[in-house]
């Protein structure tokens, strides 16, 4: 049962059918600008982009005349207002003289704010100063902002009560997150809050706060208006938190589902995973993870809600040491790239990466005249693999499973030698590869990280070496041509792109997360959209 504003909700109230909205939660457009005009213009871009109310920054206007601004701000905006006027002692612009800071607040109230943020610093002296006169539609919204941490759960239990103790109609709580696990603190503090609350994370690792408040039943989020021009760290735009994330059908039963790894801003998953679930009707979310511990973040997020996982660099051998199961090929490879978590709890391991990239390879080759139709076309040829971390296991095992013959190449020659023996392969450093060529034909596979964004100008092996392959793939995808396949078209060799092995690994993963088939065509035409 979710509490908010002192009306229980009961789940089945809040499941919406055919794609209605499964939450109360609002989107809030800050709205920051130097003149009252550019506010309005920003206010009616609000409202066209599907914003429910605006926060009007009163400490970013250039000259600012209370009554005369205000009347015209709160009478002519197209939407719901709350007027904020931060003080730089709580992290906003104003610097002034602190009676006239609230008289300005008062004004606010008097010509019909529909809400207005005090802090709880001066929320005592606030209250006492309007004597219990407010007109009845406005709402107070008393709040706390720590630009340093997120206090333990107790400390913030009784930060939320020193808020109430002011009066307050809506709590507002905003810290800063210094790992994921942070924002579990402020969910559990949500689900369980009497009166209408905003929880918020700042930052980057305080993201999922921003979206999953509408599962644990916040009373609003914050969403800009443009990308990247936000009032806090961490804040998604408005586009993306209806398009991306699809806001309005998220619930307190939605299944959450992200992609671990760090960093993860370049993640393209959310971009794929969101619109398919939604195009099957499917009750799910998932959301870019930026984890620093991963045995942490699963202890921290244990509740049967949080479901499925997709595993990038570095946390691939991590994830596998999390696993209570592991798939038999994913135990051989020593890295797992998909992790789901059973009705049981049990988490299992999977490792779909291989999958990914050897039927993308395997395409490359058949659609080129390759033979091997009664088996693998990588079945007898020379299989360089260039890099020995999780994706780099993948598909030596991978290749070793066709039939290839498989050559590992590392940077150090221990890490190669290690993952050769266990395929039966040979090892050879990064730098020896560029000399290597004992035939003409071979296939080559990069897993390493060189020539990804923004270093897109650097590629792991010289172009000169590059005549002696039939084959080149790139498991990277930002760019999607990389310098390294750039330069294999133009030596001759067939190349193949990261996004085909993220296709098909993509496909793998959805039916593991929602049980159901994938819409193939949805999932390749989103992609190509995104990169």
């Amino acid at each position: 049962m979710t509490l908010i504003g002192s009306v229980p909700l009961a789940t089945s109230d809040l499941q919406i059918v055919d794609g209605a909205r499964r939450s109360s939660t609002l989107i809030c457009a800050p709205v920051m600008a130097e003149t009252v005009d550019q506010m309005l213009i920003q206010t009616r871009k609000a409202k066209e982009l599907g914003a429910d109310l605006v926060e009007i920054r009163l400490d970013f206007l250039k000259n600012f005349s209370p009554r005369q601004d205000l009347e015209i701000l709160i009478k002519q905006c197209p939407l719901p207002t709350l007027i904020t006027y931060r003080p730089k002692w709580e992290g906003g612009e104003y610097d002034g003289d602190e009676n006239k800071r609230q008289t300005a607040l008062r004004l606010a109230m008097e010509l019909g704010a529909d809400y207005i943020d005090v802090e709880l610093k001066v929320a005592h002296d606030f209250y006492n100063t309007i004597q219990g006169k407010k007109p009845e539609k406005v709402k107070i919204i008393v709040s706390s902002h720590n630009y340093q941490n997120t206090p333990s759960l107790e400390e913030i239990g009784n930060l939320v009560a020193r808020i109430l103790a002011t009066g307050a109609d809506i709590v507002k709580v905003a810290t800063t997150a210094v790992d994921i696990t942070d924002s579990a603190r402020i969910f559990q503090i949500l689900v369980h809050s009497q009166v209408p609350m905003i929880g918020i994370v700042m930052g980057e690792r305080g993201f999922i706060s921003r979206i999953l408040s509408a599962k644990f039943g916040g009373f609003l989020t914050f969403g800009s208006i443009e990308a990247g021009v936000v009032s806090a760290p961490g804040q998604p735009s408005i586009k993306d938190l209806l398009d991306l994330y699809n806001f309005r059908l998220l619930g307190p039963d939605t299944k959450v589902h992200g992609v671990i790894g760090n960093p993860i801003g370049h993640s393209k998953s959310p971009h794929l995973y969101n619109p398919a679930f939604k195009s099957v009707n499917f009750n799910g979310i998932y959301l870019p993870l930026l984890v620093d511990n991963v045995a942490n973040f699963l202890k921290t997020y244990s509740s049967p809600d949080f479901v499925g996982y997709s595993y990038t660099i570095p946390h691939k051998e991590a994830g596998f040491n999390c696993c209570d199961e592991i798939d038999p090929i994913a135990k051989e490879i020593g890295a797992i790239s998909c992790m789901i978590k059973r009705p049981d709890g049990n988490l299992m391991g999977y490792n779909v990466d291989y999958l990914g990239a050897i039927a993308a390879i395997e395409e490359g080759l058949r659609a080129n005249g390759a033979n091997g139709a009664s088996g693998s076309p990588l079945a007898g040829k020379l299989f360089v693999v260039m890099g020995a971390g999780g994706a780099g296991k993948a598909l030596a095992f991978g290749g070793k499973e066709k039939g290839a013959r498989v050559v590992v190449a590392n940077r150090t020659y221990d890490k190669a030698k290690k993952l050769a023996s266990k395929v039966g392969g040979e090892a050879i450093t990064l730098a020896d590869l560029e000399n290597f060529h004992p035939e003409e034909g071979m296939i080559l596979a990069n897993t390493t990280s060189v020539g990804m964004k923004p270093k897109i100008e650097d590629t792991p092996l010289a172009k000169k070496a590059l005549k002696h392959y039939s084959l080149v793939f790139d498991a990277i995808y930002t760019p999607k041509l990389t310098r390294l396949l750039r330069e294999a078209q133009e030596s001759g060799a067939i190349t193949v792109y990261g996004t085909e092995m993220f296709i098909n690994q993509a496909f793998v993963q959805f039916e593991k997360f929602s049980g159901l088939p994938a819409p193939k065509q949805l999932i390749r035409d989103t992609l190509a959209r995104n990169t």
